[in-house]
Formats: C-alpha cells, structure tokens, sequence
C-alpha cells in the first residue's frame, strides 16, 4: 500500500479546513472576530452626494404586530440597521450598536430591520444579551435605503437627508461616529 504523498496530506488538510470554516459553527464565531478585528467608524456621505429621502410611507411591524411609520419620525434624527441572524457581519457589529443604542435611545429613533421571524430573532438578541428595537418591514423602505447586501445601515438627519449609508460591518460606538451622531442632533 503506498502512503499519501505530503502534497496530497496538504490539500486534505486543507480541504478540512475550509469545511470547517464555512460549515461549523466555530467557523461562524471565526468569521465574526475577523469582522470586528477590520471593521472602522463609518464616514459620513460628502453633503453634495447626500440625498434627501423620497418617501417616509415605509412601514413597519414590531415584534407585538404594532404597525409604525417612518413618517412618524419625520424631523428627528434616525438610525436604521438591517440585518439577519445568520450574517458573521451583522453579528459581529452587534456589540457596538447596543453600546451607541444605550446611550441615545432617548436621542436618536433607533430601527433594527430583519428577515428573520421575530421568534428567530429574540432568540438571538436574548443569546447574546441585547436589547435592541427589532423590527420587520410591511412595505418597501424608501429607494435611498435598498440595499441587496446586509449589514446595511443607514443615518438619517433632521431635514430627511441620508448622511450615512454603510454596506459592510462599521464600529458604530467609534468617538468619530458619535461625534458626528452628536452634531446631527444639534442641527
């Protein structure tokens, strides 16, 4: 019987690790420490880009069938998150949303949008201890808010403009962003 050449131990090795990566559970908690390792503050949309929202018919269902506007927000400052339970870079991002989200809920109009069932996601948010408004939508967000990638995250001021718009896992509990967030709400 001929023993396996060391090249063929290689791409055995290294077959296994790519199954490990992609399909367990501890390639799950890999890919989310890797996202928060190269996740930075988010930058703030150049004021001639900016783009003021079309629409505040979106809406919106929480977790007890209550049904919101965005319209009813219309004027204040407002954070919008979405994501899914099953995404490393929603995960991973997670942690520093529930820091900014405790210190402003009373400040900033704080929307965290997922797929997921509301079960599915309670679930998950009592797992790893947040405590963060969840909800689904009930009709199209406004076309400056559609995105096919999650995270996706955007930031609203007072006069309606998106001044964030963020694809991608951010530190969202960075002193730059809550600089910024600070500046939004003294306009």
């Amino acid at each position: 019987m001929k023993t396996p050449s060391k090249k063929t131990l290689q791409n055995v090795a290294f077959i296994l690790f790519i199954v490990l990566f992609l399909f367990t559970p501890l390639g799950t908690f890999v890919k989310i420490q890797l996202n928060r390792l190269i996740f930075f503050s988010p930058k703030t949309i150049a004021v001639q880009d900016q783009k003021e929202l079309s629409s505040y018919q979106w809406k919106l269902v929480d977790a007890k069938g209550e049904i919101i506007s965005l319209q009813q927000y219309k004027g204040k400052v407002i954070f919008i998150n979405f994501w899914a339970t099953w995404c490393p870079p929603c995960i991973a991002e997670m942690p520093s949303m529930q820091k900014l989200y405790d210190d402003y809920e009373n400040k900033v109009v704080f929307l965290f949008v997922t797929t997921d069932s509301f079960q599915k996601a309670n679930q998950f948010l009592i797992k790893e201890e947040l405590s963060l408004p969840i909800y689904q939508s009930a009709s199209n967000p406004p076309l400056e808010m559609q995105s096919q990638t999650i995270p996706a995250t955007y930031l609203i001021d007072k006069q309606g403009n998106v001044v964030v718009a963020k694809i991608g896992a951010a530190d969202w509990n960075s002193h730059s962003f809550r600089k910024k967030l600070d500046n939004y709400l003294l306009e």
